[in-house]
């Protein structure tokens, strides 16, 4: 009993309970002998981790999404009210919402250790009064918080270079990422590769090119089913696979962009197994327009699949640019279907990249990687 009270007490806070299994399940699991950990989320049925392998308090706290005044300040009070009743020595934020009020309410609580994840910027791709306000949260974040993580070298260098985070309080675990790969997980998987492509009718000889998440006109979607259908005019032998939730009515306009490759192009709505429309895949794309890392990139990778990606802050460091992967410009169809045509004539490049990615992220950014890179970060606190 005296031991336990000597732990360290951490308290994690995210808006959605899936911030908390996608990003700092590992995290926690390894963190858990050593420390008295307590996970903070929006989410009232959540009530155990158990199911999952760790077995932490999950305290429910309202953090909505959207912004809410009302709403946000209880969110706030009822923070506050936590740390200054827990004495946390360290609260850790991830998601800008959550890192707002958990990072507000661990500076007037006093709790010592202040830490926040960046994972992207909404406002990357904003402009005007909006941007400003946006831009304005996260430096409010940064200004609270004690410490500060980002999931990619470019993302932290943009942060810097927009005055949001300082060089010396930030940090990045590893080479990138937050949570790393799981690589017994994503990994080639030859008869995942032949059930999906026979359910959808893709015979073994087609190239088959990914798309793997939210559909999303800032995921770049819409320059992906133009670049695709400008490359099928003169090409038949591909296919594109378009897996995830659906939240701006994407597939119509797919589906409009493609009318002359309708057959070609396949829908699959949120999954739960990735990893088998991965290995299904010969090449994963991802033109997006704005992204803190690209975690999908180095799933695929550990698959043995190259990328390609819109040469932004965050997917250049999930891409080796000629070696895991092609990197396109930014909202450039032109270019984007360009490197779609290399990887369709070009079946020796797809796989020497994709033996390439896959030995990258064994190297750099596997799960054991980043969840040690995170113990190690928390010794040095």
């Amino acid at each position: 009993m005296e031991a336990k009270r000597l732990k360290k007490k951490i308290c994690f806070v995210a808006t959605v309970d899936w911030q908390i299994i996608w990003f700092l399940l590992e995290h926690i699991k390894a963190m858990n002998s050593k420390y008295d950990i307590t996970v903070v989320v929006n989410a009232p049925d959540m009530v155990s981790l158990k199911s999952l392998g760790v077995d932490v308090p999950v305290l429910p706290v309202r953090i909505e999404r959207s912004i809410s005044i009302l709403r946000d300040l209880k969110a706030l009070i009822d923070l506050t009210g936590l740390f200054c009743t827990q004495r946390f020595d360290v609260v850790h934020s991830i998601a800008p919402k959550s890192g707002l009020l958990a990072m507000t309410a661990a500076f007037f609580s006093g709790t010592q250790k202040r830490i926040h994840i960046f994972t992207g910027q909404v406002w990357a791709t904003k402009s005007g009064i909006v941007k400003r306000f946006l831009r304005g949260m996260d430096k409010i974040i940064a200004a609270f918080a004690t410490h500060i993580l980002v999931d990619s070298p470019s993302q932290r260098d943009f942060l810097i270079k927009e005055k949001v985070v300082s060089g010396k309080k930030s940090s990045v675990l590893a080479k990138g990422s937050v949570c790393g790969v799981n690589c017994t997980r994503f990994a080639p998987d030859e008869i995942a590769r032949s059930v999906i492509r026979k359910e959808l009718g893709i015979d073994e000889s087609e190239v088959v090119f990914l798309f793997l998440g939210r559909l999303k006109t800032d995921k770049g979607i819409l320059d992906l089913a133009s670049a695709f259908a400008k490359v099928m005019a003169t090409v038949q032998s591909s296919h594109l696979l378009i897996v995830g939730p659906d939240e701006e009515n994407m597939r119509e306009k797919v589906t409009g962009i493609c009318r002359t490759c309708r057959d070609k192009v396949h829908f699959i709505d949120y999954t739960m197994v990735p990893e088998q429309y991965i290995a299904s895949a010969d090449v994963l794309c991802l033109p997006s327009y704005r992204e803190g890392f690209g975690q999908v990139i180095i799933e695929a990778a550990a698959a043995g699949i190259p990328s390609i990606g819109s040469r932004i802050y965050g997917i250049t460091d999930a891409i080796e640019e000629g070696v895991t992967g092609l990197l396109h410009e930014v909202g450039l169809i032109d270019d984007l279907a360009d490197k779609i045509h290399q990887f369709i004539r070009n079946p020796a490049l797809r796989k020497e990249m994709g033996q390439n990615a896959r030995e990258r992220v064994l190297q750099d950014f596997s799960t054991e990687t980043l969840v040690s890179s995170m113990l190690n970060y928390y010794e040095s606190l």
